[in-house]
């Protein structure tokens, strides 16, 4: 180890080798019965709970955890006011997800069932390389 004038690890030995080495989930889905970075995973479905103070600081949470995590191109509502958009009832006629919240293979972005939750979103990504992905992610899987 060496230091420089100041008594500080040099910056380039200073790096943590784990963090250098991280893979990204949508490279190495994180597999069944494992917690990953505070959610888990069933190997198809990995399932988080974010909470922020205001539900903006909630979502940019969530979009930066998408991001690191290999899912930057999937689109995504700008702010965390187009989001709540998505959490109105819908007509019976209307509805595609049963879920209150944004859906775009493979990511859910969802409103808890409990109001007093108001900023707090429940993030669900899917494993795209399982067989029938795309069903099961529109729960009509068989």
């Amino acid at each position: 180890m060496t230091y420089d004038e100041f008594g500080f690890v040099e910056a380039s030995e200073a790096a943590d080798p784990a963090a250098a080495s991280h893979i990204p989930m949508r490279e190495q889905f994180p597999p069944a019965g494992s917690d990953y970075l505070g959610g888990t995973s069933d190997g198809w479905e990995y399932r988080s709970v974010f909470a922020g103070a205001k539900l903006a600081y909630t979502y940019e949470m969530v979009k930066q955890f998408l991001s690191e995590e290999g899912y930057g191109d999937v689109p995504l509502p700008e702010t965390a006011e187009d989001l709540r958009r998505f959490k109105r009832p819908r007509g019976r006629q209307l509805e595609m997800f049963s879920e209150r919240g944004y859906a775009h293979n493979p990511v859910k972005i969802l409103f808890p069932a409990d109001s007093r939750q108001r900023h707090t979103l429940i993030l669900c990504v899917y494993n795209e390389r399982e067989p029938d992905h795309l069903l099961r992610f529109h729960g009509v899987a068989g």
